[in-house]
């Protein structure tokens, strides 16, 4: 029966300004929601990116220049690159009889105006390769089909759409024996990409796709490339294809000290464990933000119920006077601080949850189901903690001071 009366003078007090009231609770809202949907974007985005790299397969390595070692090489006597080290690597596979490497695609990439009729779009990239590059990045044909080895031989004008290059160019018309022309070159579409979809800042279905040495001959010239991709005959190869393209690459640049090798190999294990990382670490900062909106929305519920016992003292006095025990008037003080964290918290989970349904800088939000659960809980906490301040102000009120108060 003494709950449910100070459950209901409470309610009563808050009632009784309901302004006030609405903009505490609005505080702990905006906290709580906050914490929630930051955390849900650092989720989202590592998701992206974990989807992302395990997308092109736990048996591709990427071959890129610089140090694996962290060496201070200068830029000058680092040696880019080449076609000729990809052929090197595919000879010494056959060569060899190697069952480790499957096969190896230089990668050149470039960024130019594509135009189609009155149509005009920039993709992305633009992307000079072999043909082994599609499997090797897990690029599926949705329509029409990849260019082939007589396509780079030849040096051929065809190309390979993703599936959002060819929807802006083409809409909903089949680009495939289409036309387009890039960077005033013309190429004839051959293929469109399945859409690989996920969230991020770049998106990777917005790429052209065509023989090397059309690309060279037409935006990039015949020098260094970006990267070299391998794919290794299975997951289980990766670390055997590893050691045979340093032997290969190491004799191609001429360097006898592996620990002064001018390139880095990359596997998706370790490229996924370096991203993951790194999204952690931006997601605890995302929360650590979002935190103080918590420590904030406290605060204000110490200010309104320092200013409710304030005005509310004569209020005390009498039922002190009357003989309301010093646990009434906190426990009634501290539930009105608590029922406002509470409101406040509920609302700011409803608006976190439904905020996150929405893409937001390019990143389909994760709700991560802990931080709903920690905000909540978390905001109820602050509501007692800063509350219990002001309800023990009035709770140590004298009834003769407090009836004296004007």
């Amino acid at each position: 029966m003494i709950l449910w009366q100070t459950l209901r003078f409470a309610v009563g007090g808050l009632a009784a300004n309901k302004v006030r009231s609405a903009l505490t609770m609005l505080g702990v809202l905006i906290g709580v929601a906050s914490v929630i949907l930051l955390l849900a974007v650092g989720n989202g985005s590592s998701v992206a990116v974990k989807d992302s790299i395990t997308s092109l397969g736990t048996n591709s390595l990427t071959i890129s220049s610089g140090s694996a070692f962290g060496g201070s090489r200068a830029t000058s006597s680092v040696k880019k690159l080449t076609v000729a080290d990809a052929k090197a690597l595919a000879s010494d596979a056959d060569a060899s009889g190697s069952a480790d490497i499957k096969s190896v695609s230089p990668v050149v990439t470039t960024s130019t105006t594509a135009l189609y009729g009155n149509v005009s779009y920039s993709p992305g990239s633009v992307v000079g390769t072999y043909p082994g590059y599609f499997e090797t990045a897990n690029q599926k044909v949705a329509h029409g089909e990849y260019f082939t080895d007589d396509d780079v031989l030849g040096s051929r004008k065809v190309a390979v759409l993703g599936a959002t290059t060819a929807k802006q160019l083409f809409d909903t018309e089949d680009p495939v024996g289409k036309r387009i022309v890039l960077g005033g070159t013309p190429f004839t579409v051959v293929g469109v990409l399945a859409a690989k979809g996920g969230g991020g800042f770049t998106d990777p279905d917005d790429v052209v796709i065509a023989p090397l040495p059309t690309v060279q001959n037409a935006f990039t010239g015949f020098g260094p490339v970006n990267q070299i991709l391998v794919q290794a005959a299975s997951a289980d190869t990766t670390t055997a294809a590893q050691a045979e393209i340093t032997r290969v690459l190491l004799g191609t640049h001429a360097i006898a000290d592996p620990t002064k090798a001018d390139f880095r190999i990359t596997d998706q294990a370790s490229l996924l464990t370096a991203r993951e990382s790194t999204t952690k670490t931006f997601t605890v900062l995302l929360g650590a933000v979002a935190a103080i909106s918590l420590l904030v929305g406290g605060i204000g519920i110490t200010n309104i119920m320092l200013v409710t016992v304030t005005e509310r003292t004569r209020e005390i006095g009498i039922r002190k006077a009357l003989g309301a025990p010093r646990a009434v008037i906190l426990g009634q003080f501290l539930t009105e601080s608590t029922l406002l964290s509470v409101i406040g918290a509920g609302l700011g989970v409803a608006a976190g949850i439904i905020g996150s349904h929405f893409s937001i800088v390019g990143i389909r939000p994760v709700v991560i189901p802990e931080s709903v659960l920690g905000a909540f809980g978390i905001a109820v906490a602050i509501g007692l903690f800063f509350g219990s301040y002001p309800a023990n102000r009035a709770a140590s009120l004298r009834p003769i001071d407090a009836l004296r108060h004007e």
